[in-house]
């Protein structure tokens, strides 16, 4: 596995976000995803034992699969996340001591926002990418213009994003896209299902890549 954690999720165009999504069957989950080569997976911190999930992924996984926290909401959070095994953090929000503790912990963060201002604080704070959230509610077109002034900031747009709009998100420009209940939410464990959507998600990654080309 690369020294960048965040490798799986550049490759390809993927973050798969689990959030209150019973532990075993994310571990059964995990393991599809991985079979379709993507093998990278947040875990949401006000899921219910969150540490734990986080702690079973990693030790089932190990070497194969790269696990994140999200919804990091403050520094004892990131402390407690990295303790159990997550190798990047997320906030849905810009917090310089989230971000410091994530330098702290040595692991990269990619922190929420939304307005020019907000991404441009994000980045600075050190952001390895910053997460456009919520994406659904301000669209592709947006993220295209917000590459004007910014064509240097990462961009991973996140919250409502589907297969509908994977491939116009990843044509404007986008790094990847976070993908939560259209993914890893009620359906998770029906792994036929999972596999089925998850194809469709990288399939669209791919069309959005060649428009984007």
């Amino acid at each position: 596995m690369s020294d960048d954690p965040l490798d799986p999720l550049r490759r390809t165009g993927l973050l798969p976000i689990a959030r209150g999504v019973p532990a075993a069957d994310l571990e059964a989950a995990a393991g599809v995803l991985l079979e379709l080569g993507i093998g990278i997976v947040e875990v949401t911190m006000n899921t219910s034992d969150a540490s734990g999930t986080i702690r079973l992924l990693v030790n089932t996984y190990e070497g194969r699969l790269v696990v994140g926290a999200g919804t990091v909401l403050d520094a004892d959070q990131a402390a407690a996340a990295v303790e159990a095994g997550a190798e990047f953090l997320v906030t849905p929000h810009v917090d310089e001591a989230v971000a410091a503790a994530a330098h702290r912990l040595k692991v990269p963060l990619i922190p929420g926002a939304m307005t020019p201002t907000e991404i441009l604080r994000a980045w600075r704070a050190g952001a390895a990418l910053v997460k456009l959230f919520p994406a659904v509610t301000v669209g592709p077109q947006y993220l295209r213009q917000l590459h004007g002034p910014l064509p240097d900031v990462p961009l991973l747009p996140t919250g409502g994003v589907s297969v509908e709009n994977t491939a116009e998100f990843i044509a404007a420009g986008a790094v990847a896209v976070g993908v939560g209940g259209a993914l890893l939410g009620r359906r998770a464990g029906d792994l036929e299902w999972l596999r089925t959507e998850a194809m469709k998600f990288v399939a669209a990654v791919q069309r959005g890549r060649q428009q984007h080309a």
